[in-house]
């Protein structure tokens, strides 16, 4: 995050405002007047940048995807081809973007019966990279379907629980717990190490695992 006020534009001053104006306030009660009001601004200048509050709320969402998709981006490129590291480093990324951005986390885990469902499925859509990464590492390792959705599941709320727990204080915001939390997201995805020499002769641990064993085979090769 940027720091100081004076860097922001009255535009990003703006959503920011409005962005805790709607963890406060909720999104029914939430009026660009609002933001303009806790802004110091008149009245008028949100319309300057906004036609009306739905595509206020859009250029919110359009916000916090920006500055989310530079960092993920930024590691995609960073580590070509190798799928398994790109979910380990974008789901730590997103944990740190989630603790360190208190604001954006409360816009992007709001229940709030007002926002709509194109808006839901775009704040959604801000993990389906991982999702994506998922279904690719478990399509390259050839493990089944249920097995790929239970792993989606568990990374997800690692990610989500991880932030909750490192904002409320029940587990410090530490680089040693930020690392618990890496491990635990490897874990669930090494496999092709961790069963190369004991799948073939024990296929029983493939079967718990969602291997058959035919890829137990092609692990021991």
């Amino acid at each position: 995050m940027r720091g100081g006020s004076t860097s922001y534009t009255i535009r990003e001053r703006l959503i920011l405002a409005g962005i805790e104006e709607i963890r406060l306030h909720g999104l029914q009660d939430f009026s660009l007047r609002k933001a303009a009001s806790a802004c110091g601004v008149s009245c008028a200048a949100p319309y300057k940048h906004f036609k009306n509050k739905n595509d206020f709320i859009l250029s919110i969402i359009q916000y916090i995807q920006q500055q989310w998709y530079t960092i993920q981006n930024q590691i995609l490129v960073e580590y070509p081809g190798d799928t398994r590291r790109r979910i380990l480093e974008i789901g730590v990324a997103y944990i740190q973007f989630l603790v360190e951005n208190p604001h954006f986390r409360s816009f992007i885990m709001l229940n709030d019966p007002a926002m709509s469902k194109p808006h839901l499925r775009m704040v959604s859509e801000m993990s389906q990279c991982s999702a994506d990464l998922i279904r690719q590492y478990c399509e390259q390792v050839h493990m089944p379907d249920d097995v790929r959705i239970r792993k989606t599941f568990v990374v997800r709320s690692l990610l989500y629980g991880a932030a909750m727990m490192f904002d409320n204080g029940e587990l410090p915001y530490t680089p040693e717990n930020l690392q618990t939390a890496r491990r635990m997201i490897d874990r669930e995805f090494y496999f092709r190490e961790q069963f190369r020499f004991c799948c073939f002769s024990n296929p029983g641990i493939c079967r718990q695992h969602g291997f058959s064993s035919a890829p137990a085979r092609r692990f021991h090769s």
